[in-house]
């Protein structure tokens, strides 16, 4: 069961790659200034990862304009995720838990998923200013999207 609501954010920092290069993104680096949401996405360059990420993509100004930093996170390397952001044209950093060690700390990996040991569960949180979990949604179905609705009420 993924972390509950009412209890505070496992901080973590992890690699983002861009065309400059690889950065160091650190959850408590928004702490004060913005809430953020955390999508957590089985594999790149898979139809349903793809679908969601450039939803977020088409939606990113709502995101925004609620005064939220959104991350996608999954255990794919930075260079991979880099070559997926590319290909979809996604404008919001894409973080490598290659390690497992945020999805574990939000326990949201899977033991096995169709034979891939250590994949991310299709998961979303939002994170108040505070550090606090305000929203918390994991499925064990990773072809289940998250409830856009609902995480953007958490920021309203």
């Amino acid at each position: 069961m993924a972390i509950a609501t009412g209890s505070q954010a496992p901080d973590f920092t992890l690699k983002s790659k861009n065309d400059e290069g690889l950065a160091d993104v650190t959850l408590s680096a928004n702490y004060g200034e913005s809430a953020s949401v955390l999508l957590f996405f089985p594999l790149a360059f898979t139809s349903v990862c793809e679908a969601e990420l450039c939803g977020i993509r088409d939606s990113l100004a709502d995101y925004e304009g609620l005064n939220a930093k959104v991350y996608g996170i999954s255990v794919d390397s930075p260079f991979s995720q880099e070559a997926f952001a590319k290909a979809n044209g996604l404008t919001f950093p894409l973080l490598s838990d290659f390690n497992k060690e945020v999805s574990t700390a939000y326990d949201v990996l899977f033991e096995d998923l169709i034979g891939f040991k250590g994949v991310s569960k299709r998961a979303a949180f939002v994170i108040s200013k505070d550090g606090e979990v305000i929203y918390a949604e994991s499925s064990d179905d990773p072809k289940q999207l998250p409830n856009f609705d609902a995480i953007k009420a958490a920021l309203a």
